[in-house]
């Protein structure tokens, strides 16, 4: 009897360090920062099109992931979508008129925001708004343009 209760005992340590192991995987997927949050800054931008660009979606420069976007809303005067994103401070010396673009990753994959550093000598502070913009390309509008593109040259 007692060593089958080691025995069981010793299976359920197991069990719950595989979900645990399990549980921190699934975090390190879905990028879940909370347990690691890092000191940033806000910046927002103004797009015509954010296609399916999602709240905590990536902010990359070069591939590299700088920031992550924070909210995503209406504005209430262009009635543009205003994307709120925050860059992480390791990267506080971005000129003013750097430009931000909505990426895909892949044909089909998630989108995210691909920052292209600017020249100016001037660097982004706490609350601006970046002015150069790219906004989504939707896979149903380049869909509809080539098709009506492939039936006027037929006729």
């Amino acid at each position: 009897m007692k060593r089958q209760l080691k025995v069981e005992i010793w299976v359920g340590l197991l069990v719950l360090l595989a979900l645990l192991a399990l549980l921190m995987i699934a975090f390190q997927v879905s990028n879940f920062s909370a347990l690691k949050e890092r000191p940033s800054y806000q910046v927002s931008a103004l797009f015509n099109n954010i296609g399916g660009l999602k709240v905590r979606a990536p902010v990359k420069i070069s591939g590299v992931v700088v920031g992550r976007v924070t909210q995503i809303a209406v504005d209430s005067q262009s009635y543009k979508a205003r994307v709120q994103m925050s860059i992480y401070t390791d990267y506080n010396a971005l000129p003013v008129d750097s430009a931000a673009s909505i990426l895909t990753a892949g044909l089909l994959g998630e989108q995210y925001i691909g920052l292209e550093v600017g020249s100016e000598d001037d660097l982004l502070k706490e609350g601006a708004t970046l002015q150069l913009t790219q906004s989504a390309l939707v896979l149903e509008d380049l869909i509809g343009q080539f098709l009506v593109k492939f039936s006027d040259s037929k006729d």
